[in-house]
């Protein structure tokens, strides 16, 4: 608990990132991974599979870009900054872990960037919610976005849900499919190669395999059939509920095309 106020307290991040929650969301994620670090192993495993994957024959190797970047677990930094001149690591908040990871690299940069596009609703600015990639995107060779996609519409979701209404919406699941759909339709408009590793769902479970609850994390937006799929075991029994369990299912595409 010391720990994590420590790193909330010291973490460089800008102001709107931590009126929004997303310094204390990476914060829990990086706590969550210590506690969970043998559950979790096979997934990142497979996730650095995937993008190295995506590397191996990739025509050019100027510029990589990592959408998502967060602590780093799920992607192979070392391999990307041995392959490319340049990698460029993007996020709302670069936790410290990826901060320390990425030092020692001299060709590997950070850029803080909202790729959700929602933040200006969530502040009040009365800006609509459109994903907007970086421009840096356009320059790159390689494209990953790592286990990103089913992550951009919780928090404005959950503020939609709060206060009824975020602009013009009122529909939280049509809000979370519109952003969903709008990274891929991004993606997909990008000259670079594409790796895309994204869970698809969540299923909650007890001790015997009874499904309690299964959750589409997509909103419906159906990325295509992917060549990798595994499940993550996200919340091992006793993480948030001693007779429970969370298993997301993941997808992943070494060199993703919408269909």
């Amino acid at each position: 608990m010391l720990l994590d106020l420590a790193h909330w307290l010291t973490l460089p991040a800008p102001l709107a990132a931590r009126r929004l929650g997303y310094v204390g969301d990476s914060v829990r994620l990086a706590s969550r991974s210590r506690r969970c670090r043998a559950a979790w192993a096979p997934h990142l495993a497979a996730a650095q599979d995937t993008v190295r994957a995506a590397m191996r024959d990739c025509p050019r190797r100027d510029l990589a870009v990592v959408l998502g970047s967060g602590l780093l677990d799920d992607v192979p930094i070392d391999d990307l900054a041995a392959a490319f001149r340049r990698v460029v690591l993007v996020d709302a908040v670069h936790p410290w872990r990826a901060r320390w990871r990425s030092r020692r690299h001299a060709n590997v940069a950070r850029l803080t960037h909202d790729l959700s596009g929602a933040n200006g609703l969530l502040l009040d600015r009365g800006e609509t919610a459109r994903p907007v990639l970086p421009p840096v995107c356009r320059e790159a060779d390689l494209v990953v976005s790592a286990n990103l996609l089913s992550q951009l519409p919780i928090r404005p979701v959950a503020r939609l849900e709060a206060a009824g209404r975020l602009g013009s919406w009122t529909d939280a699941d049509a809000f979370g499919r519109h952003i969903v759909a709008a990274h891929l339709d991004a993606l997909a408009d990008l000259p670079a190669r594409i790796c895309l590793v994204t869970d698809r769902d969540e299923t909650e479970a007890d001790r015997d395999g009874r499904v309690i609850e299964r959750i589409d994390l997509l909103y419906g937006v159906d990325p295509g059939a992917a060549p990798r799929e595994w499940d993550w075991e996200l919340a091992p029994f006793g993480e948030e509920a001693r007779d429970r369990r969370l298993v997301h299912r993941v997808a992943a595409w070494p060199d993703w095309r919408p269909a």
